[in-house]
């Protein structure tokens, strides 16, 4: 599944999906309000280089880790599993609004999916 980064197009490819994937986001009202404060510019960027080096882009992730990241928002705002489907149906949209074909959202999905745990700070 590492090479889900070259198979889904590569950088374009990526930058495409994570701005489509904020469209949704910022206004799904089960997930908007944990933008309400946040720098979008800086948000989608820092999301850009975290999805492409966890598709299997080559390089390294300079971010927080995911507890680290997520923390807060598990503490204070009550980020829960219900808020983690939100994320996944709204990605996952995004790459068919792109084409991206369904063997290539599924690889997608389970490298998503594998990062709950964390996310989640359980």
């Amino acid at each position: 599944m590492r090479d889900v980064f070259k198979r889904i197009g590569g950088k374009a490819a990526v930058d495409a999906a994570v701005d489509r994937f904020y469209e949704y986001m910022l206004t799904d009202d089960r997930v908007k309000h944990f933008f309400a404060n946040t720098n979008m510019e800086k948000q989608r960027q820092h999301q850009k280089d975290f999805i492409s080096f966890a598709l299997g882009a080559e390089g390294g992730y300079a971010g927080k880790d995911m507890r680290s990241a997520h923390q807060h928002m598990v503490d204070h705002m009550g980020l829960s599993d219900v808020h983690f489907d939100a994320t996944v149906e709204n990605l996952v949209k995004a790459l068919r609004d792109l084409n991206v074909p369904e063997d290539i959202i599924a690889d997608a999905g389970a490298i998503v999916e594998s990062t709950r745990t964390d996310v989640l700070c359980r």
